[in-house]
């Protein structure tokens, strides 16, 4: 009998693995080794699925330029022919013949090239520079292996034996290494709840460690910032965090001051986006973006599995950026801010719910993460990427891809709707790596990262980054995609004019993606949270 393909598309999605789970230690079956079957979902193969209408997005930016496309060659042309046959002496004499007999005509033309290059220049976005950034480093008493993680929880009495094991379990395939940090005075505690004074104290040990480190670098006062945007998505109180920033470096009374809650581990990029926009409409001032998320205000202490995954991946963190639309930073920046693309996924009641705060049977509250998160994330990306791709790619690879997505489009019978998997004909896969030069991709899990290598057909050495800081620093939620620049930075990869592709998603559901350029190259910094381990990666994992 042959299988419906909705049923096919669905097998397709699943991904099987055996685990040795050891030997039975009682029973029937005392002395012999177990094994299981586990059975999960993968990233859907979305290149192989691509909407017309993303596509559309990302060539509308390119055709708002068209018009240079298409007079800059005809007056390059004209010019040409108007003059290619004439040799130097003949050129001058002819300009000033001209010029002596028609002043009026020459100074008038001279006006207009004035005044349409002032209105270009002045119609301008600003440029936008990362002058630094700063990602803190919690002190060592707070670094826990996978084994000491189990037994901190299991000491904390909050956790059955079923539960501790099932952590084990994952993390020991969640490619987080022995030294990453969590706060375990909270997660020690008796309550089942953090308190607002844990949050506070968590909150104002990360941020604070990272403002400290970027005005140190920087040599920029606290009162010469003139927009703070801070985001967290899970610990949001009153006075808000961006608050307990100004109050404690006794910041400017005029100073624009945001704080977005909520939104997950994208959330720092949409920080920049904001920060970006208020840049554009404040000329000569500083912007900085904080992001982090409070480990310990949301650890879960109850028994419901999809809410005891959070626990295992999630780690501290912080990041802070300094961002500048000062001309005078040209020379001093790292790197220029070129693109920002945002996908939301909302609308959808399965990505809505997909990453869901809320309470057990037992009325603890935890952070849900649904099953089908695999599938969602990579929905998102595929709208993402294939907005992204006109924007960054080659023109080579753009007319390639496009060429492909309109023949199957045109050809393979279903009219607007989706193009169909199981067309015989494989789309051409753009080669991303033609694009960037330099990858930061969210360290959510060892899972997301293997599915998205696969999917965009990346190399080890393009998702070294990503897993590295997995392995070190864990998931720092929305300040992931900075320790892995800070990687980066510190294995000196980053070179002049290489384009640096940041990629997150997170809860809602979102995938966002950030392209800066580095303006020069960026040599080994004095302060990097990777300086003290650097020489020990990349690691075999």
């Amino acid at each position: 009998m042959p299988i419906p393909s909705t049923m096919a598309s669905e097998q397709d999605l699943l991904s099987t693995e055996i685990v040795n789970r050891g030997v039975e230690s009682s029973g029937p079956n005392a002395g012999s080794p177990t094994f299981s079957v586990r059975v999960q979902r993968r990233l859907p193969d979305f290149l192989q699925s691509v909407n017309l209408k993303y596509v559309k997005l990302g060539y509308h930016h390119l055709i708002n330029h068209a018009i240079y496309l298409a007079t800059i060659p005809v007056f390059v042309l004209v010019f040409s022919a108007e003059v290619g046959s004439l040799s130097r002496e003949e050129l001058w004499k002819k300009l000033w013949d001209d010029a002596r007999y028609d002043l009026a005509t020459v100074l008038g033309f001279f006006g207009v090239f004035v005044f349409t290059l002032s209105v270009h220049i002045m119609s301008r976005p600003r440029s936008i520079y990362l002058v630094d950034f700063a990602c803190f480093r919690p002190n060592d008493d707070l670094k826990v292996s996978k084994e000491q993680f189990i037994e901190v929880a299991r000491k904390s009495g909050k956790f059955d034996e079923a539960s501790l094991e099932f952590q084990k379990r994952i993390l020991n395939s969640s490619g987080l290494g022995d030294e990453t940090y969590i706060p375990k005075s909270i997660i020690m505690s008796t309550e089942n709840t953090a308190t607002m004074k844990d949050g506070r104290a968590e909150a104002s040990m990360v941020m604070f460690g990272a403002l400290d480190e970027l005005f140190e670098k920087t040599r920029v006062r606290p009162k010469d910032v003139g927009v703070l945007v801070v985001n967290c998505s899970i610990f949001n109180p009153t006075p808000s965090l961006s608050a307990m920033i100004i109050n404690h470096y006794k910041l400017r009374g005029n100073i624009l001051s945001y704080n977005l809650g909520g939104m997950g581990c994208s959330a720092g990029i949409i920080a920049v986006d904001l920060a970006r926009d208020i840049l554009q409409a404040n000329p000569n001032n500083y912007a900085v973006v904080v992001s982090t998320e409070c480990v310990g205000y949301n650890w879960y202490p109850g028994s419901d599995r999809s809410m005891l995954v959070a626990n295992c991946f999630f780690r501290m963190g912080c990041s802070a950026v300094l961002l500048s639309n000062r001309r005078r930073d040209y020379h001093s920046a790292k790197y220029r801010l070129e693109h920002v693309v945002r996908t939301h996924k909302g609308a959808d009641d399965r990505s809505f719910r997909c990453v869901y705060q809320e309470e057990d049977e037992k009325r603890l509250k935890g952070l849900k993460i649904s099953k089908d998160l695999i599938e969602i994330g990579g929905e998102a990306l595929k709208t993402n990427i294939t907005t992204l791709g006109p924007l960054v790619l080659p023109f080579s690879e753009q007319l390639l891809f496009f060429a492909t997505l309109v023949s199957r489009y045109l050809f393979s019978g279903e009219g607007s709707s989706m193009l169909s998997l199981e067309s015989s004909k494989r789309p051409y896969i753009p080669d991303f790596k033609l694009a960037f030069e330099c990858f930061c991709v969210h360290a959510a899990s060892k899972t997301v990262l293997d599915e998205l290598q696969r999917n965009l057909e990346l190399n080890e050495e393009n998702m070294e980054a990503s897993r590295m800081t997995l392995h070190r620093f864990g998931n720092t939620s929305s300040s992931s995609i900075w320790y892995e620049l800070a990687y980066l930075e510190a294995k000196e990869k980053v070179k002049r004019g290489d384009k640096v592709w940041q990629l997150s998603f997170g809860s809602g559901f979102k995938c966002n993606s950030i392209v800066w350029r580095s303006m020069r190259r960026v040599r080994k910094p004095s302060r990097n949270p990777w300086l003290d381990c650097i020489e020990r990666y990349p690691v075999n994992l």
